[in-house]
């Protein structure tokens, strides 16, 4: 079976430019037009409410996991509501860890601290080889540019091992995102279930 649902790690507040809103709508939007699922942290507010809102939108599925105890704060339980499907678990860490398992490939969108860690993780977890799926910056208006070169800067002092396995691809135009994805999958066999492939920088 082929890739079928993109994780998308994102802010739940819609940030200073107005970019970082759209680009979520169109990232939702473009996940609904090749048919795949969005699983996200269930947030309805911010750019976590765009992408959701973009796939719905569109005709596309949803699954937000979110635990119960940001449901007020990052969502409202009308909202959520609208999703296709819903899962609400006890902590934080059994939230990621659904999430991970429900996904195919990652996307990272603009965000804070919780999105920054939430990345960082599915890396940790690639360099030490407990996935192989594909992950993506969507680097709108060059907002990961200050982690890339940290990361880079890592990697040049010797402190970032299996290099090759913490390598995202790096996309700016976010109608590419998903294409590039369906591509990589295609090129290194990459299916639903079974390890996929980091695409390198």
């Amino acid at each position: 079976m082929p890739i079928q649902s993109i994780c998308v790690y994102c802010g739940s507040q819609p940030g200073r430019d107005p970019a970082y809103m759209e680009a979520g709508r169109a990232l939702g939007k473009s996940i609904a037009a090749h048919g795949l699922r969005l699983v996200y942290g269930g947030g309805t507010k911010g750019i976590m409410g765009a992408v959701a809102a973009g796939v719905l939108a569109n005709g596309g599925k949803v699954t937000g996991i979110i635990p119960e105890f940001l449901v007020d704060m990052e969502a409202t339980r009308h909202s959520l509501g609208q999703l296709n499907e819903l899962i609400v678990t006890e902590d934080m860490h059994t939230r990621k860890h659904t999430m991970f398992e429900r996904s195919d490939a990652f996307v990272t969108l603009p965000g804070g601290i919780g999105t920054l860690e939430e990345i960082v993780e599915i890396m940790t977890w690639g360099q030490l080889g407990r996935h192989e799926k594909p992950m993506v910056f969507a680097n709108i208006n060059g907002f990961w540019n200050p982690m890339l070169d940290l990361v880079q800067h890592m990697r040049e002092q010797g402190f970032i091992h299996r290099a090759h396995l913490v390598q995202p691809m790096v996309i700016d135009d976010i109608d590419h995102i998903v294409p590039a994805i369906l591509e990589r999958a295609e090129e290194e066999g990459v299916s639903s279930g079974e390890e996929a492939v980091i695409a390198k920088l």
